[in-house]
C-alpha cells in the first residue's frame, strides 16, 4: 500500500527522526503524539497504535487468536512483509535502499478496526478503498531490521 504520510511518534526524538528521514530517505512522515497497546496472554494477541491529530484520536486495532504461522506463499501477507527494497522520490529521480530483516511468522487477524479521516491521513484517493474491509489483516511478529544506504536511480 503507498502511505502519503508516515506516523512516528512525536517528541523531541521525533524531529530529528522525521527530518533525517526526509533529507536522507526522501521519506514525508509526520511526527504526531501516539500511543499503543500490546497484548500476548497466550490465548490472544492484540494490538492497537492510536495517534492524535489535532485534539481527535485516531487508530488501528488487531487482535488474533492462535499460534503465530509461516507466512504462506505468494499470500498478501507475504507481499506486506517480505520485500527488501524501498523506493523514495527525489528531486533528481528516484532512490533505492535495501531492507534487512529475518522472515518473519504471523498471526492471522479475528478482529480488525480502522478509526480514522482516511482521506485526511492517506489521500482522497485511498478513501473509498481504505473505508472496506480488508483484503487481509495479521499482526507481524517482528525483527530488528538494517537500512544500507540509498543510491540514487536515473
Amino acid at each position: 500500500m503507498f502511505v502519503r504520510n508516515r506516523l512516528i511518534r512525536g517528541g523531541a526524538a521525533s524531529f530529528l527522526s522525521e527530518n533525517l528521514c526526509r533529507a536522507f530517505y526522501g521519506e514525508r512522515y509526520v511526527a504526531l503524539p501516539m500511543r499503543h497497546a500490546i497484548v500476548d496472554d497466550g490465548a490472544r494477541v492484540s494490538a492497537e497504535y492510536s495517534w492524535r491529530r489535532g485534539k481527535k484520536w485516531e487508530s488501528l486495532k488487531v487482535s488474533a487468536t492462535g499460534e503465530r504461522q509461516s507466512i504462506a506463499a505468494g499470500s498478501h501477507a507475504e507481499f506486506i512483509t517480505e520485500h527488501y527494497w524501498g523506493y523514495t522520490c527525489l528531486r533528481a529521480g528516484c532512490s533505492e535502499y535495501r531492507v534487512e530483516h529475518t522472515r518473519w511468522k504471523i498471526w492471522n487477524a479475528a478482529e480488525f478496526e480502522l478509526c480514522a479521516d482516511v482521506a485526511a491521513l492517506y489521500g482522497e484517493q485511498f478513501a473509498e478503498t481504505l473505508d472496506r474491509p480488508p483484503r487481509s489483516a495479521f499482526i507481524a511478529d517482528g525483527s530488528p531490521i538494517t537500512i544500507e544506504r540509498r543510491s540514487i536511480l536515473l
